[in-house]
């Protein structure tokens, strides 16, 4: 199956299984009449596949060394992305931010790097599934910076258009899209 009918397929899954209208209030505090909660479509098997290849294709030309986002949000895709991209022999090293830490083990704030693994001197992309203000994107851009990353690029499924484009710029940080919210409209 070709990548242009992977994403037609993922764009219809999404209107299927995780796009809503009505009033809703969004993570950011503003109300929308357009709602995506997009994890029944990455915790269904076809959605988490397509999803991810979408990633994929467009982590490649960034060459960088991992990619990770802030829990919830990231987290499934980051598991369907580590898992593709080993099956297709094409890598891509992740992690992810807790909101908080753990009060206790290891009483971490990046997860999913070994002992002797860090950020330092790598280069990072951000990952979520809606990017609305840009907010939980520069929790992770910041909590990265912090611990040695560069972190100039971010990768969502949609890109809602309320202005995170914007704030991720006044980051230094460019965001990438698999969609748009006017897709929906």
């Amino acid at each position: 199956m070709s990548d242009t009918q992977n994403e037609v397929d993922l764009l219809n899954l999404i209107r299927g299984r995780s796009f809503r209208r009505g009033k809703f209030k969004l993570a950011s505090g503003v109300e929308s009449d357009l709602y995506f909660n997009l994890k029944p479509t990455m915790m269904h098997p076809q959605g988490a596949y397509l999803a991810a290849r979408a990633f994929i294709d467009r982590i490649a030309p960034e060459h960088v060394d991992y990619v990770g986002g802030l829990e919830m949000g990231a987290v499934p895709i980051i598991g369907a992305l580590a898992a593709v991209s080993h099956a297709e022999g094409r890598p891509i090293h992740t992690f992810f931010q807790r909101k908080s830490v753990k009060a206790y083990g290891a009483q971490l704030t990046l997860e999913g790097l070994a002992p002797d693994e860090t950020l330092e001197g790598k280069r990072v992309m951000v990952l979520d599934d809606v990017a609305t203000s840009g907010g939980s994107i520069i929790k992770t851009v910041e909590a990265a910076r912090a611990d040695g990353a560069t972190v100039d690029v971010a990768l969502v499924l949609i890109d809602r258009e309320e202005g995170a484009l914007a704030a991720l710029a006044d980051e230094g940080v460019r965001l990438l899209s698999v969609f748009k919210a006017s897709q929906f409209a």
